[in-house]
């Protein structure tokens, strides 16, 4: 897909899910964790835009920071060749992915946003939370 295929009515771009733009085409992208990783950043960064200008630097700097966190240690990890150094790498990013799930709690019982808006981003946190947990498992079988 063409990067001037990703461009809609408003010159915005958009780009579907599986379309992945790195200059390194390593094989972690070709992986369902680095998807749904990406799927968490953005659903975060989206939620976070509710939330009110007082918090811009607190919660939204919290939360936004948590799920870079997620995906780029996931990155990181899987560049890996220690069992110990991946499954390492994979523990940080399973715990920025609880680090996110309280912060958004804490954002709910503010009522910055409701369940109906959180919807995605909580499918997001629970599908990678259980590929990350899969994969430190995974880890754990192989030494």
């Amino acid at each position: 897909m063409g990067i001037r295929n990703c461009v809609n009515l408003k010159g915005q771009f958009i780009f579907p899910l599986k379309f992945t733009f790195m200059f390194l085409q390593l094989a972690h992208t070709k992986l369902d964790v680095d998807q749904f990783s990406q799927q968490l950043c953005l659903e975060c960064y989206r939620i976070t835009k509710k939330f009110p200008n007082d918090e811009k630097f607190a919660l939204v700097q919290q939360i936004r920071r948590a799920a870079i966190s997620v995906h780029l240690n996931l990155a990181e990890g899987c560049s890996r060749k220690s069992l110990a150094e991946r499954k390492r790498f994979f523990e940080i990013s399973r715990g920025s992915v609880i680090e996110i799930d309280s912060a958004i709690g804490i954002s709910f019982k503010l009522e910055y946003v409701t369940l109906v808006e959180l919807k995605p981003l909580g499918d997001a946190i629970i599908n990678t939370f259980k590929l990350i947990s899969g994969m430190i498992k995974g880890d754990e079988t192989h030494h």
